[in-house]
């Protein structure tokens, strides 16, 4: 392998590391090169075949989770140099439709996705428009920068939640989006952060990002367990299920994680009337999230390469993804080194 290189998802089952031509930024788009990538749960769907068809186009670069360094500007684009270290949004909005215009990004009429639609950064080179872009502040760890992209995710979804200072807050889930969920939910002062998961291997995780208590979830908690505000981060029904029980009275639930295609959760009806629930949702990002995960990024106010349990080097693409599939001991973000 000689030149740049590129981890390519040829079709569902079939993923290697190929010869890349070299990339050359048209305007208004910058060519950047990958130093940190993120795999996550996603990239081994994208690999399996189970993403819905109209989120994904194979053949597929995956890495949606990104940082790196400029390396070269197209015509027109300004504030953007070669060697600014930088990440970017990987929803790439139209800035002109209805939702866009209204800040919510995240529902642009038009979908396109780095590592889903067009080529990720998995790769020595990653093309991009610059409008996406963020440069970040001098200083910043490039590993913590890779999570920017979870981080925009967990975000958005807790602003959804509304969190006031002397909250008691849990988290349903104990993998990327909890754990990072419950990383940021700190920032609000909350009196008590508790992460509900499935491996007890992954309290350490919870209380080095911030948690107050590690929790099995088991079966329904009894009264001790009534929460101003529950994280659903894990993407299954009975996670759904179990953050609904999680709630107070009048209390609040976001749900966050995707659990698949046609997948549903039973809805207690009434539980969630009597109860006076306010039940959100949230998708994805808004430019506004990631500007002000940017921010937090340079104001050093957040820790996110302590989620990291797990590097490898690119051409080792198989022991990443086979360390993201096994669930034995902590496993916190697992990231390929470009």
């Amino acid at each position: 392998m000689s030149g740049s290189r590129a981890l390519v998802i040829g079709k569902p089952g079939t993923i290697g590391l190929h010869d890349a031509p070299p990339l050359v930024p048209g305007p208004g788009e910058i060519i950047a090169r990958p130093v940190h990538v993120g795999v996550c749960g996603t990239d081994l769907e994208l690999l399996d075949g189970v993403v819905d068809p109209a989120y994904v186009r194979y053949p597929l670069v995956p890495g949606h989770e990104w940082s790196g360094v400029v390396a070269a500007v197209g015509a027109g684009v300004s504030g953007i140099e070669p060697g600014q270290p930088v990440i970017s949004e990987g929803i790439i909005p139209d800035r002109v439709c209805p939702q866009c215009v209204r800040g919510n990004t995240n529902l642009c009429v038009t979908y396109d996705e780095i590592g889903f639609t067009r080529a990720g950064a998995a790769a020595d080179q990653l093309l991009l428009p610059a409008q996406v872009v963020h440069p970040l502040p001098a200083g910043v760890n490039l590993e913590d920068a890779a999570l920017a992209e979870p981080a925009a995710v967990a975000w958005r979804g807790i602003s959804r939640g509304q969190p006031r200072p002397g909250e008691r807050v849990a988290v349903v889930g104990d993998g990327t989006i909890g754990l990072i969920s419950a990383h940021l939910i700190r920032l609000h002062s909350p009196s008590e952060l508790v992460v509900f998961g499935q491996r007890g291997s992954q309290a350490g995780l919870a209380a080095e990002l911030g948690a107050t208590a590690f929790e099995l979830t088991g079966p329904e908690p009894g009264p001790s367990h009534p929460f101003d505000l529950v994280i659903e981060a894990a993407g299954t029904p009975s996670a759904v299920e179990h953050a609904l029980r999680l709630a107070r009275r009048g209390g609040r639930v976001v749900l966050l994680g995707l659990a698949g295609t046609g997948v549903r959760a039973p809805l207690p009806i009434d539980d969630v009337v009597n109860n006076d629930l306010m039940i959100a949702a949230s998708f994805g990002y808004t430019s506004a999230a990631w500007a002000e995960v940017t921010a937090l990024l340079g104001a050093r106010q957040l820790r996110l390469s302590a989620l990291v349990t797990h590097r490898f080097p690119l051409p080792a693409y198989a022991a990443a993804y086979h360390a993201l599939r096994q669930a034995d001991g902590p496993r916190g973000k697992v990231l390929i080194d470009v």
